[in-house]
């Protein structure tokens, strides 16, 4: 049985027809061709699947699309504004954060949400935040410098 369900995704609205078991990570992968968001442990416990509900940080391999008609949905996609990179992106880039860069869009955008709380985030403030994303090449550091550049840089500009 399908559902045609609405969903605004990166401020686009998209008309889909799902079948009800269908996760919200299938459906953006397979349907809409965001395949940024990235398909690991579909258990919930990588974060390799996070993409932002309402701004808040959810798994979308555990998420029905059903659930998520009527709420703005945000995926790696939609950080980079006019072609220009968020400040988290431009800094993962620069300091090499991105590494294989599997983990990375769920970390992006867990980070973006840490910012948006606490603009001057510390270190174990960081470390907490994306303690749910796990990176597989264990190079921790340099994404936690990369997110304390881009806090920096947005504080900077704020």
């Amino acid at each position: 049985m399908k559902t045609r369900l609405s969903l605004t995704v990166n401020g686009e609205t998209h008309e889909v027809l799902v079948p009800v078991h269908k996760t919200l990570l299938e459906v953006l992968r397979e349907d809409l061709g965001l395949t940024g968001t990235k398909h690991g442990c579909e258990l919930g416990e990588c974060g390799t699947c996070t993409v932002l509900v309402e701004g808040e940080p959810v798994l979308s391999c555990l998420a029905l699309p059903v659930e998520m008609e009527g709420r703005a949905i945000s995926t790696v996609e939609g950080m980079a504004e006019g072609g220009v990179l968020h400040p988290l992106q431009q800094a993962f880039a620069e300091l090499g954060a991105a590494q294989c860069g599997y983990c990375t869009p769920g970390i992006l955008l867990t980070a973006r949400t840490l910012l948006e709380d606490n603009p001057a985030p510390t270190r174990p403030e960081i470390k907490e935040a994306l303690a749910g994303n796990l990176c597989r090449c264990t190079g921790y550091t340099k994404i936690l410098d990369a997110v304390e550049l881009a806090a920096l840089r947005m504080g900077a500009a704020s």
